[in-house]
């Protein structure tokens, strides 16, 4: 709900006001409204409440906390913003009114603006709130059918769902809800003082109304009634379709896990291949070192055949690592592209279809990736 620039210059003004408790101020608006008549526009009832705002506020500096509380409740009526209900739940604080100081007061502060400005006086709210909300009982009201008229003890407080509490004196109070299309729906409970009582009411739809046969005077005087015309309705209304229960919500378990397999294989990749190239280095050096000394490896004399040895395990060791290092990246490729398939893999509606299956390949001098699954 928006408020207008000059209620809350008001209300920055009333702050100055605010240190000591008994010298609060109130808000809003104009010269009341006649009976029977509305404002002419949005902008005359903002401008009329601002006016009672201004006269409410002399009044209460006075200690003439009632007729403070007239020119607010007309103000309210004309513009029920966060303002003119912080100052109204004040001046009913004061009077002791405390199930309406709570009223007031707590649907300022669901409305509080995130001004700097104001914040200095959101304590006092918070105060006055928990003292008169220890005073009182609150009532939650949960309807089953949006827009049915919520009723305290006959009196409408307002249509479901409700904002907030409904705040009642202690004792016992009936619960009504009343549709148009849906039978009443009431319920009476016990609230103690400083207690909250839940109340929860679901409705249903009214059964129609059998139709009167419909007919037409005859000469003779007699009514001849149509053929299936206004014949009663038989049978119950259909009753309202229940809709499916949500699907479960998707699971980020499995994507984090795959993900986090798909760096593990990275770094092994990684670490494979500088030992596969350490390894590499080493069979040019000592293939450099058997040539240089006149030697080879074909059928390598006996002075070589050590030499020749060690080259070959450190060729072995080069093919090994370099088979272990696609071997470790296709892997990590593999795991990403699940973890991404199952992240953006809408969730099924109906049927689940067959799970994707990536199945690796790696040869000597490749590596692949299979996807097998139905689309």
């Amino acid at each position: 709900m928006m408020m207008n620039f000059r209620s809350l210059a008001v209300v920055l003004t009333v702050a100055t006001l605010m240190a000591d408790p008994d010298i609060a101020a109130a808000q809003p608006a104009a010269p009341p409204v006649a009976p029977g008549t509305a404002p002419a526009s949005a902008a005359d009832a903002t401008k009329r409440a601002e006016a009672l705002v201004d006269k409410a506020k002399s009044l209460y500096l006075e200690r003439k906390y009632q007729d403070a509380e007239e020119a607010l409740l007309v103000a309210w009526e004309l513009n029920p913003t966060f303002d003119v209900a912080y100052n109204l739940g004040n001046t009913e604080y004061q009077l002791k009114k405390h199930k309406e100081a709570a009223t007031y007061l707590s649907f300022a502060l669901r409305h509080w603006p995130l001004l700097k400005g104001v914040a200095k006086l959101k304590p006092n709210a918070e105060k006055w709130l928990a003292e008169s909300r220890a005073q009182v009982g609150a009532v939650t009201v949960t309807i089953s059918m949006a827009g049915a008229e919520v009723l305290v003890d006959g009196k409408s407080v307002g249509r479901a769902p409700l904002e907030g509490e409904v705040f009642v004196d202690p004792g016992e109070h009936r619960i009504e809800a009343r549709h148009l299309d849906y039978e009443p729906a009431s319920q009476t409970v016990s609230v103690a003082k400083g207690a909250t009582a839940e109340v929860k009411l679901s409705m249903a739809l009214a059964k129609a109304e059998p139709r009167a046969s419909a007919g037409v005077k005859t000469e003779g005087g007699a009514n001849a009634s149509f053929a299936g015309a206004g014949a009663p309705v038989t049978g119950q209304p259909p009753a309202p379709v229940e809709p499916p229960p949500p699907l479960p919500g998707k699971s980020w378990v499995p994507a984090i896990a795959l993900g986090a397999a798909s760096v593990v294989g990275l770094g092994v990749g990684i670490g494979m291949t500088v030992a596969s190239n350490a390894a590499s280095d080493d069979v040019d050096a000592q293939g450099s070192a058997i040539i240089d000394a006149g030697g080879q490896c074909k059928r390598p004399p006996s002075a070589f055949v050590d030499r020749c040895t060690e080259l070959y395990d450190a060729g072995s060791r080069e093919e090994t690592f370099g088979n272990g290092a696609r071997v470790a990246f296709a892997a990590s490729g593999v795991l990403a592209v699940a973890a991404v398939t199952y992240a953006l893999w809408p969730r099924p509606k109906a049927r689940v279809a067959a799970p994707l299956r990536v199945l690796p390949e790696v040869g000597a001098q490749s590596a692949g990736v299979t996807l097998l699954g139905v689309w």
